[in-house]
């Protein structure tokens, strides 16, 4: 299982492409921002522009672990908590913490992705992948991020893009 250096999300395509050396590796269904994309705190919307992952949270929870706080609730979710806590926006199984590169663009001031909690996290399998449906963060299923997690180091470079997927994305994964 190759580490991945590359994590270029598509919001046209609302996928994840994961690289490695140049060579795609895996492709992953995600969910962005109901409010399409912008960089400012409180939009909702997700940033766009080069990132990094800062913080990966989570490793060795069970799967679809919640998470408020980037702290561990100790609860595993359910269809019991989703009825008691109903709009709640459930951040589940790990964390990707990402942090804005362009200073002035997705970093610093009011534009800045790491002090707008801006993520990569597992959702409840209830909630479509493919569709922009979240606050800001990017949305992953919670087996499709403990896949992902592992492979992802610190600083990992990720690419959050407007555009559908670049030519390589077209090409068969490895």
């Amino acid at each position: 299982m190759a580490t991945l250096d590359l994590l270029h999300i598509s919001i046209a395509d609302q996928c994840l492409y994961g690289l490695a050396e140049g060579k795609l590796l895996l492709r992953l269904p995600v969910s962005t921002a109901l409010n399409g994309v912008g960089e400012q705190n409180g939009s909702g919307c997700t940033p766009r522009g080069r990132h990094i992952v800062r913080a990966k949270i989570g490793d060795g929870l069970p799967l679809a672990a919640v998470l408020r706080g980037r702290r561990w609730t100790g609860e595993v979710w359910s269809a019991q908590m989703a009825a008691a806590f109903p709009g709640r926006d459930w951040i589940l199984t790990r964390i990707l913490w990402l942090s804005g590169c362009e200073i002035g663009r997705n970093r610093l001031g009011k534009v800045d992705t790491f002090r707008r909690y801006i993520y990569l996290h597992g959702t409840p399998d209830t909630e479509p992948m493919g569709v922009a449906l979240s606050h800001g963060c990017i949305r992953l299923r919670n087996a499709d991020l403990l896949q992902l997690f592992p492979r992802v180091p610190v600083n990992c470079a990720v690419v959050i893009d407007e555009a559908a997927c670049p030519d390589w994305a077209a090409i068969p994964l490895d």
